[in-house]
């Protein structure tokens, strides 16, 4: 008999373990609150991409003339922007629909909860029973909130409110540096908002290879981002028209104004009304506990995605969906976390993959580097991307490649390469060795691998790229 499966969330992990749980035979119902496709599609990675596209444009538009493309009159039409962010995301909800449909998954609407380690209630319309052989928990996660005096004036905004404003602000207050904090910097600084980011640490992307954080920082700060590191936010207070950021930095505090204050310091996961503490799934300060394949501290139930808390990332999700479903249903499952890459939609990108420098200095790792700077790469210097870098981190006996860390033009599809690198435990030689086309970005790559041992071919030696 086929064994029935319940998957609660409808984001990247929830509907993608739902086709592969399809595909391997399972009877297959899935249950969703809200739209399907979860933050990513419809308040997340889509819409702000939708919106970092059209600014990055504009952007290039208006330095045109450097490369001789003159447009007169250039400008913004926020509301079609908006439409089309959308019609976008629209389009793509219904791709989602379509191919649960396809895939034979019954969509229930609705609130979960679970009734007992094999039944899950459907709270909607009409309430009912859902019997499972097997529960997936993928409920995502939702953004974190700060408290403090002023947090619920009018004006003060999660990164939900921030993708559908009635205008393009004239100035904004970002708390937080971390990947959403600067893509919304990136993004309205663009449309020609005057941003301040606020962060709590010394440095912006606490996640990413220190050495391109900082790059990364220089870029925004010369395309008009200012930033206040090391900066605590201890008030909000309504001002004239505009709200006043009190802000405390090295024993002083500043105020920073903004038509907006965008709060966005992280996300926590989404755990709270599903009943898990009455049937025994286990929480580490609200993120549920998971074995290697994804089993919580019950047998039967999984739990995926943000909610685990491991890696808040949308193709994360996804993977650790189809590894639980396929451990769930007897078949050998394979994840490899080392290989998720991470990606920032900024002008020039950002793309990692693998160790950092500084992970590899705290784990005790011997390695070297290579490091290529993409003023030395032809089709950068075309695209306009020259203020970018290329490191690759390397095991020193063996050269392995441990960590792959861009900053420029197409860094979020080439990271790619450097994922299927790791994945299949190449080698700088390997690297090297692969022949990539010429003029391309993916060049650098290689350089970088070459870089490792001295021997960059586009870079004189012994000249510092630092």
């Amino acid at each position: 008999m086929n064994k029935r499966i319940v998957i609660i969330g409808g984001g990247p992990g929830g509907y993608v373990a739902a086709i592969r749980a399809a595909q391997l035979g399972a009877e297959v119902h899935l249950v969703e609150a809200d739209r399907l496709g979860g933050t990513c599609l419809n308040v997340g990675c889509i819409p702000t991409k939708s919106l970092l596209h059209t600014a990055q444009l504009y952007r290039e538009v208006q330095k045109g003339g450097l490369i001789g493309l003159k447009a007169d009159n250039v400008r913004v039409d926020w509301p079609v922007l908006q439409s089309r962010k959308q019609a976008t995301v629209t389009r793509l909800v219904k791709g989602v629909e379509s191919l649960l449909k396809a895939n034979k998954v019954t969509v229930h609407k609705g609130q979960a909860a679970l009734k007992d380690a094999r039944t899950v209630i459907v709270s909607g319309e009409t309430e009912k029973e859902v019997a499972a052989d097997i529960i997936v928990l993928a409920t995502g996660s939702e953004p974190v909130k700060l408290n403090f005096p002023g947090a619920e004036l009018p004006g003060v905004i999660d990164s939900t409110a921030a993708l559908s404003l009635p205008s393009v602000p004239t100035s904004l207050v970002i708390v937080g540096g971390g990947v959403v904090g600067i893509e919304f910097a990136a993004l309205y600084s663009a449309l020609g908002a005057r941003v301040t980011v606020v962060e709590l640490l010394p440095e912006i992307l606490p996640p990413v290879d220190g050495e391109i954080a900082v790059k990364v920082r220089q870029e925004l700060t010369r395309q008009g981002v200012t930033f206040l590191t090391g900066a605590r936010l201890t008030e909000v207070r309504q001002g004239d028209g505009a709200l006043t950021a009190l802000v405390e930095a090295g024993g002083k505090v500043e105020e920073v104004t903004g038509e907006y204050v965008l709060v966005a310091v992280g996300r926590r996961p989404r755990t709270q009304g599903l009943g898990l503490e009455a049937v025994g799934v286990a929480l580490d300060r609200g993120r549920i506990t998971v074995d290697e394949h994804f089993v919580t501290t019950v047998p039967g139930i999984y739990a995926v995605g943000d909610c685990n808390g491991q890696i808040m990332l949308a193709h994360a999700a996804s993977a650790q969906g189809i590894a639980a479903v396929e451990h769930a249903l007897g078949h050998q499952a394979a994840y490899y976390p080392q290989t998720i890459p991470s990606c920032i939609y900024i002008q020039p990108e950002v793309a990692g993959v693998g160790l950092t420098e500084e992970e590899a200095k705290k784990q005790g790792i011997a390695y070297k580097t290579g490091l290529f700077p993409l003023s030395a790469s032809g089709k950068a210097v075309i695209d306009g991307g020259m203020s970018g870098l290329v490191k690759v981190i390397a095991g020193e006996k063996y050269g392995e490649i441990l960590g792959v860390h861009i900053f420029g033009p197409r860094a979020t599809d080439l990271i790619g390469e450097a994922a299927l690198a790791i994945r299949l435990e190449a080698t700088v030689d390997e690297l090297v060795t692969t022949i990539h086309g010429h003029p391309t970005i993916s060049e650098a790559l290689a350089e970088a691998a070459l870089a490792v041992d001295g021997k960059a071919i586009h870079w004189p030696p012994g000249m510092k790229v630092r």
